[in-house]
């Protein structure tokens, strides 16, 4: 059984998709650094400083705080801002994610347009082209 796991886990397509999960949650951290770190940063900017993440709605009566993080120790709330952050969040990933395929998939088109070098002709095809010439001649 050590012997068939082995096995399953050496198969190419499991190793290749190990190594892909990894640069995927690598690439994931560059994207949300992106995201959290600069683009939001710079929206919030042109929006007059807006920060959705702290906009809630106090579902109980015990809920007098002003930020979410203490609102939500200290009874229910809506926190309708996070849901509007994540929402933005996952639009701009979504689109840096499809520029960066869209840019993989035009360089792999370029690659697979540049046409290769014919083959060198074999030693065959050399004495053959060598006698249809010679009886071209006669």
């Amino acid at each position: 059984m050590l012997k068939e796991f082995r096995e399953f886990a050496m198969k190419g397509n499991v190793v290749d998709l190990a190594v892909g999960v990894i640069i995927g949650a690598a690439f994931g951290a560059i994207v949300n650094s992106l995201v959290s770190d600069v683009i939001m940063p710079i929206i919030g900017a042109i929006t007059g400083g807006l920060d959705f993440s702290n906009y809630f709605i106090p579902l109980a009566k015990s809920v007098t705080a002003n930020n979410l993080a203490d609102a939500k120790k200290q009874g229910a709330v809506l926190a309708y801002g996070s849901f509007i952050t994540l929402t933005l969040n996952f639009i701009i990933i979504a689109f840096v994610l499809f520029v960066v395929i869209r840019l993989m998939n035009k360089l792999k088109r370029n690659e697979e347009a540049a046409p290769a070098a014919p083959p060198k002709p074999t030693r065959e095809e050399e004495l053959l082209t060598e006698i249809r010439d010679l009886l071209k001649k006669a």
